[in-house]
């Protein structure tokens, strides 16, 4: 989380937002070797999202923020889209293409991590995707070891448990409280029966239930995060003893 709160801070410091109504502008580029430079060049024209320099951006008319037209693509496929960078709301058909960025990205040049190798940024992410120093460096990337020695088998298979998609519209990436908030404010009188995600997520879960009202389901059974008290690696019996036990020691 403290990296991704740093990844930000540091987009954000790349695009500054306009106000509404504003027309998008393109990041501009390093006065010089104090402000960065080739070697800032990079991290300027990447995308916050994926982190890669610009591959076809787009900019939102709201706030001006800038990102792959790809990147973007999910957000625009739900009723009331906001800004993956600053959250503010925008209008999908206020979404064009940003040509000044295309062509900055055409025009200046900057060294390659791997090779070292100025390339322009056009056509970085090609020749980072075939330089052998580039792919050199991900093969002697650290793996992942856990923090205390366990001889437990690391799963590779852990269901999301995280994030959620609506049953109504299907508009992803939705923690539990922006699930509840999303259903409450588009589909409030939606007379629908759906399956609830995030009791079908859950290891007792039916995935063929569907709620009778699916909105009172949410807000009486999902006040609380599972997260907080459910052990995943143990049957719903054997977690209801251990509740009954907890309880009577309580006691």
């Amino acid at each position: 989380m403290a990296m991704f709160r740093s990844l930000v801070a540091s987009a954000q410091q790349r695009q500054h937002p306009q106000p509404a109504g504003a027309p998008a502008s393109a990041p501009q580029p390093p006065a010089g070797p104090g402000a960065g430079g080739e070697s800032g060049l990079e991290a300027q024209y990447s995308c916050p999202i994926c982190l890669e320099v610009y591959h076809r951006p787009v900019a939102i008319g709201s706030c001006g923020h800038t990102f792959c037209g790809e990147c973007l693509q999910p957000c625009l496929q739900v009723p009331s889209p906001l800004c993956p960078l600053c959250r503010m709301p925008f209008d999908p058909k206020k979404v064009e293409k940003a040509s000044n960025v295309e062509k900055q990205l055409s025009s200046y040049k900057a060294p390659c991590r791997g090779c070292s190798k100025k390339v322009t940024l056009a056509k970085m992410r090609s020749h980072i995707s075939s330089c052998m120093k580039v792919q050199e460096q991900m093969a002697n990337c650290p793996k992942f070891v856990p923090v205390v020695p366990t001889s437990q088998p690391i799963p590779s298979n852990i269901p999301n448990r995280s994030t959620f998609i609506c049953p109504y519209c299907g508009a992803r990436n939705l923690d539990q409280q922006e699930l509840v908030k999303h259903c409450m404010e588009n589909h409030r009188n939606d007379p629908n029966r759906v399956v609830c995600p995030v009791c079908s997520a859950m290891p007792w879960g039916d995935p063929s239930y569907k709620s009778a009202n699916f909105l009172q389901h949410l807000l009486h059974r999902h006040k609380f995060s599972y997260d907080t008290f459910v052990d995943y690696n143990i049957d719903e019996e054997a977690a209801f003893q251990a509740a009954l036990a907890l309880s009577l020691s309580e006691n």
